[in-house]
This record gives structure tokens, sequence and C-alpha cells, in this order.
């Protein structure tokens, strides 16, 4: 390795979130601050909530009512022939 080019390593480095949780790990900075751990996630803590936004779900089913279901069996048809 070449002097004098790298950052200083800090095996244990303190790592703090929002929540209040700190643990250790190596980092070229000696404390580092988190806004989301594992511990406070919502994925990690099945808090997660999945919103649909403006109705998307409700509109694509909706579309896929109305439409004709023998316009998709034409096009089956002509590419069907095409080969």
């Amino acid at each position: 390795m070449k002097k004098d080019i790298h950052p200083q390593y800090y095996p244990n480095a303190k790592v703090t979130c929002t929540c209040g949780k700190t643990h250790t790990m190596g980092s070229t900075k000696p404390e580092i601050a988190i806004e989301v751990c594992s511990n406070c996630h919502p994925f990690y803590t099945g808090k997660e909530k999945l919103l649909d936004i403006g109705g998307r779900i409700e509109r694509f089913k909706t579309r896929r009512a109305g439409a004709k279901p023998a316009a998709a069996k034409k096009v089956r048809e002509a590419k069907n022939k095409k080969r």
C-alpha cells in the first residue's frame, strides 16, 4: 500500500440511530449518525403500510373489465397466421 493516501480506519466506530440504538462497526469515521436502523425501520418492525395512491389498482381493474376479450383473441390469431 502507498503511504499517506489512505484514510484512517476506526475498527470500533460508534453508529447511533435517531431511535437511540447504538452499535459499533469498522469505518473511516469515528462516529456515524443514521436516521433509520433495523430496530426502527418499518419493513423490519412489521409496521410497513402499502398505499394505493390515487386508486391505481381500481382504475386498472375497471379498464381490464371493460376490455373486449374478442380483441385479444384476434391479436393472437393474427400473430399465429404470420408464423
